[in-house]
């Protein structure tokens, strides 16, 4: 019988073996033991690209690993000059948005904003998910940038990196305090989550879709509750987010379904029951975006799906790449949200197919921006005549 490679406490196959060296090679880390990640997606920890040297940890025969604490989440405040991040990039359709945390406790395996944590000299990997950043300062920030003369107000997104709605959202309440200057300026704004906890502000979101000022997208990876247990192990479950599709669509508000990432070979067989469930749940408008894999991601994603879908490995990988022009992931406007190539052409014609059977549309509902009225003062210095 084949003998197995034991890493992290976990045993991977001799036919894997080559792989797990390229994705571990890759990520430049090494695998941390289970028993200290218990409840996180990455089973890594590498240095951030940015850091000039790395650390291995290394059993030195005095049992030491064993007293290495398990990873907890830990939130500092981070003091940011400005609420609104702006962007003109061309696949993209909002030009601005607010993040009031940076990292997230989600966790989610597939989450493009994981590279930015290099920025601050930590790791994509364990650290992502588990030092995080709130950012207090926004909303009031936010009221100041919106009172600046010359502001003219077009919709806000929000959750485009991190969830603004992660669990430690319940304790800091940031978001909340948002959405209580955008509805008091009357400014339109546009939120993804993968959250349950978007119904606690059901209230102020129903009384700003009333004047057509907001609308939410609940984003459903599959409905499979182990993958996504496995994928995404902070986040709501399936049912939740079917849940709060509901809960949103009864109270008013526009709300849509965002089938993002679409995993080839993993999660893409999902794509017609995920729009069928969310239109029974009320959803009126859906979008997809496939699977993205920038700069740490490759190796931390290729690494989860060596430990939780060995067999798939090959298959989902190949996929990847026919979409890609070969490579883990091609960042070219017009290509990356979509990909290329047959395979990607497939996806969007059954996307396409069954949003036109359920009759759910894209951007079908736009909001208004005629209605801004712009905050009072806001901490801007007023004119003295």
């Amino acid at each position: 019988m084949a003998a197995h490679m034991h890493i992290g406490g976990e045993a991977f196959a001799p036919g894997h073996r080559a792989d797990f060296a390229n994705a571990l090679a890759d990520a430049g880390g090494e695998r941390v033991d289970v028993g200290r990640r218990r409840g996180r997606a990455s089973g890594m920890n590498p240095a951030g690209r940015f850091e000039q040297h790395t650390r291995t940890t290394v059993d030195d025969g005095w049992q030491t690993l064993e007293d290495l604490p398990p990873f907890k989440t830990e939130t500092q405040v981070e003091k940011p000059r400005t609420a609104l991040t702006r962007n003109t990039s061309p696949d993209i359709p909002f030009d601005r948005s607010v993040n009031p945390y940076r990292g997230c406790e989600h966790g989610c395996i597939y989450c493009f904003a994981r590279p930015t944590h290099s920025y601050m000299g930590l790791s994509a990997g364990l650290d992502f998910e588990s030092k995080l950043f709130a950012k207090p300062d926004v909303p009031k920030l936010l009221e100041r940038e919106l009172s600046k003369p010359g502001y003219k107000p077009r919709t806000i997104a929000i959750g485009t990196n991190t969830d603004p709605y992660q669990p430690i959202e319940k304790t800091w309440r940031i978001m909340r305090q948002v959405l209580e200057v955008l509805e008091a300026a009357n400014h339109p704004v546009s939120i993804v989550t993968k959250s349950a906890l978007v119904m606690r502000d059901v209230d102020i979101l129903a009384r700003m879709a009333e004047r057509g000022l907001a609308k939410v997208a609940i984003s459903v990876t599959s409905m499979d509750r182990a993958v996504s247990r496995a994928m995404e192990p902070r986040a709501a479950t399936p049912s939740k987010r079917l849940e709060a599709i509901r809960a949103l669509s009864e109270a008013g508000v526009p709300v849509g379904c965002m089938v993002a990432p679409v995993i080839p070979g993993l999660t893409d067989h999902e794509i017609e029951r995920i729009l069928d469930s969310a239109k029974a749940a009320g959803a009126r408008e859906a979008n997809y975006i496939i699977l993205r894999l920038p700069l740490e991601v490759s190796p931390l994603f290729r690494d989860w799906l060596l430990r939780e879908f060995p067999g798939r490995y090959r298959h989902v990988m190949s996929l990847v790449r026919s979409m890609r022009g070969g490579k883990d992931y091609d960042a070219e406007f017009g290509k990356r949200m979509k990909g290329a190539g047959p395979y990607a052409w497939q996806i969007q014609r059954r996307f396409d197919i069954a949003c036109k059977r359920l009759g759910l549309g894209k951007g079908r509902f736009p909001l208004r921006d005629d209605l801004f009225v712009p905050p009072a003062g806001g901490g801007v210095q007023l004119a003295l005549f």
